[in-house]
């Protein structure tokens, strides 16, 4: 069973994920997500998340301020804290490199019947909340 879905995973993405616009690494894509995902997210965890340590993590984040994905926030509580947080072309670089494109998902969505694509959606919000 895991072997199909992750057949039928590669395939969905290969298909209907949109063309690549920018040079962008996959450990870049797994921090603008995990900063999406998370309200505090300090260069610490990224560095416990990715298994790397604290000084490449911080050039990771370094690239991304360059690139003007991410932006830096001291804590108000705590100024030793500094929090990280996407800007809106953060947003929209991660969404493009993570999410599927909507036209194409719409076209293949429209070849299915209601039921059908309403099934696609609950397996996908199943398997998203046994994720968590």
């Amino acid at each position: 069973m895991i072997q199909r879905i992750n057949n039928y995973f590669t395939d969905i993405y290969f298909n209907l994920h949109p063309a690549q616009e920018e040079v962008i690494s996959h450990q870049s894509v797994r921090i603008l997500q995990m900063i999406q995902k998370r309200k505090f997210v300090m260069i610490r965890d990224i560095a416990e998340q990715l298994s790397i340590s604290h000084n490449t993590a911080s050039e990771h984040v370094k690239k991304l301020v360059g690139n003007g994905w991410v932006y830096k926030e001291r804590s108000n509580e705590d100024q030793r804290k500094v929090y990280l947080h996407l800007t809106d072309w953060g947003l929209i670089t991660l969404k493009k490199n993570t999410e599927l494109d909507e036209t194409k998902l719409q076209a293949a969505l429209s070849r299915l019947s209601a039921n059908e694509s309403e099934r696609v959606v609950e397996a996908f919000r199943l398997l998203s909340e046994v994720s968590k």
